[in-house]
């Protein structure tokens, strides 16, 4: 089927502003494949010191650019529970370009920070940073000119932006995403969220909410929450870089070995020595970028993504703006129900249908492009399947049924749960900002009190604290912005804003920082543009301003006389405390130079 008219509205405009950035970009890209294999233009000492290592008949193969080489760029590290399965997989990616006749070599390693670890701590102010490092310690690994293919072993936060945005960059080489899959389903989510606000209100102590934090993220793999890892592996799949059916299957199953397997075997079919030859730059296109736009909405997925899909779609000369995201946020319905938008947790997702019934529903009434390229072909209508086990050990699909296996989670299209998508953008005399809604109830879509001001997010813990808060408010926490200290998620102050707010009292939060994946039931707008840093209209609000948010007509204003509102001089923090301390001296030239968050917030142009 076509795709609907208001998404091919939206796609015909992306396009025709791309235009000149993404022929200049694909230009590139074809003088780079023009090149031919790469390794013929290294030198003996080049190719030497580059397989060094490597077995006599691998030297013979890779000295004559006779069979592919599979560059791995890994994340793996062993503290993160989504990262350690990664330490077996390059063995088995070895193991499985040798079945195919080819080759693979680890090319590099990238960093792999977890949010959930530095919420509320300094290294926070790193973790949007990252993303931007990970692209460029990615480009390292592959500068090498070693390789005819690429694969990522990435899951995370901005683990995964990160390495569309290098495998954008070295777009002349197919590139294959290799998820490791989440973790099996420990202490429900509502449950852990009930024990943080008592841990809050000081009715459980330390020991009690550590307990409860470690039956939720108990195991290898990612943690069970639709926030941002989760919402990454949703777009690898439907933009195309994951295979059929790979998302959301546990680690250590021998169905997730042989994903993998197959995944390496892939990346080697398609490189340009054989027939399917697939670039990940021109398989990637402005089609495929709506895709994962829709696939957002349609999920409730994380509100980072405002700021990645920007950035990843710039990689490849493709201009995403904020006002699209918003347009096809109104056009496509909301069909899925995980945490914290609902109770079920990914792995309900999956075995309700998962990714193919999603895919599914969506082609039906033309809400995604079916003609795009992917890394398993032509069509995204190849994705509308279940992965399974065949018994020869190699992975078989099967069509997904035409009914959901739990609608509580997972719903038609002629049924959703809302009409539209799970995100909002927001704009008015603060700004453009976005709001994730689809788990605030439509009752809290709009909220009018006047503003509370801090300029960290430890002054409203401390405030609520002191029982200063018992009463409607709008707490505007600024200077929280990339420029001013990295743009730290702000998850510190949900389960003091859910006390407030199950008291009775209409609470929200307006802020330049983030919330990302797991914004939950109360309001809050984020990602507040222009940041309080860099002149931002939220500077001026002073306390006790009335402050109207509106998710339904996408409007945050303050109400103040204009005139008055913009005589005003914009306030000051001192921001010297995050200069230094857990590495934030080593990125002071990224607060410098990033953009805005409306941008991508990014150092790269």
């Amino acid at each position: 089927m076509a795709a609907h008219s208001s998404i091919q509205a939206i796609t015909a405009r992306i396009i025709e502003r791309s235009k000149p950035h993404r022929e200049a970009y694909l230009d590139r890209l074809q003088r780079a494949v023009a090149k031919g294999p790469h390794r013929a233009v290294l030198s003996c000492g080049n190719l030497a010191h580059g397989f060094a290592v490597c077995s006599p008949a691998e030297k013979d193969a890779l000295s004559g650019d006779v069979v592919p080489n599979l560059g791995i760029i890994t994340a793996y590290n062993d503290m993160l529970s989504a990262h350690q399965p990664y330490e077996t997989f390059p063995q088995i990616i070895r193991d499985a370009a040798r079945e195919a006749g080819g080759i693979a070599q680890v090319a590099g390693a990238v960093p792999a920070m977890c949010d959930g670890v530095t919420q509320g701590q300094p290294g926070m102010e790193l973790s949007l940073f990252s993303r931007d490092a990970i692209a460029m310690s990615a480009g390292i690994g592959l500068s090498h000119n070693m390789f005819d293919a690429s694969v990522y072993l990435g899951i995370c936060d901005k683990i995964v932006p990160g390495l569309v945005i290098a495998a954008l960059s070295f777009g002349h080489l197919p590139a294959v995403f290799i998820p490791a899959g989440p973790m099996t389903s420990g202490l429900p989510n509502d449950e852990k969220s009930r024990i943080r606000q008592l841990y809050a209100e000081g009715k459980v102590g330390r020991a009690e909410l550590l307990e409860a934090e470690s039956k939720s993220y108990h195991g290898p793999g990612t943690c069970t929450f639709y926030g941002t890892a989760n919402s990454n592996q949703m777009l690898m799949e439907i933009m195309g870089f994951h295979m059929p059916g790979a998302s959301f299957v546990n680690p250590g199953t021998p169905l997730r070995e042989a994903l993998t397997r197959e995944a390496a075997k892939r990346a080697l079919a398609i490189t340009a020595m054989g027939n399917e030859f697939t670039p990940a730059g021109e398989m990637i296109d402005e089609r495929s970028i709506v895709n994962g736009v829709v696939g957002l909405h349609a999920t409730g997925g994380s509100t980072n993504h405002t700021m990645h899909l920007v950035a990843m779609a710039r990689a490849a000369g493709i201009h995403l703006t904020w006002q699209d995201i918003s347009e096809l946020s109104d056009a496509v319905p909301l069909l899925a129900r995980v945490y914290p938008n609902g109770l079920a947790d990914v792995n309900h997702f999956h075995a309700a249908g998962g990714m193919g019934f999603l895919i599914k529903q969506l082609l039906r009434e033309g809400y995604v492009h079916d003609d795009v390229r992917t890394v398993f072909g032509h069509g995204l209508e190849a994705y509308t399947v279940e992965a399974k086990l065949g018994a020869d050990g190699q992975v078989t699909r099967e069509s997904v049924p035409e009914v959901s296996g739990d609608p509580k989670v997972l719903t038609t299209v002629d049924q959703p749960f809302q009409k539209t998508g799970g995100l909002k953008m927001l704009s008015g005399n603060i700004g453009h900002g976005v709001i994730k809604i689809s788990a605030v109830k439509p009752e809290r879509h709009i909220i009018e009190a006047p503003a509370v001001i801090f300029h960290d997010q430890h002054g409203l813990q401390d405030a609520f604290k002191r029982g200063e808060l018992n009463r409607d408010f709008i707490a505007v926490v600024r200077f929280q912005g990339p420029k001013a200290n990295g743009m730290p998620e702000l998850h510190r102050l949900t389960p003091p804003l859910g006390v407030l707010q199950d008291r009775g009292f209409k609470v929200a939060l307006v802020t330049d920082g983030r919330m990302s994946g797991a914004s939950g039931k109360v309001p809050a707008a984020i990602h507040m543009t222009p940041e309080a840093s860099d002149g931002g209209a939220i500077a001026k609000i002073r306390d006790g301003d009335m402050i109207r948010l509106d998710a339904v007509s996408g409007t945050l204003e303050v109400l103040v006389d204009a005139a008055e509102f913009d005589a005003r001089i914009p306030a000051e923090a001192d921001l010297s405390e995050n200069e230094f301390g857990m590495g934030r001296e080593l990125f002071s030239a990224f607060r410098r130079n990033v953009g805005r968050a409306d941008q991508g917030a990014s150092v790269f142009a």
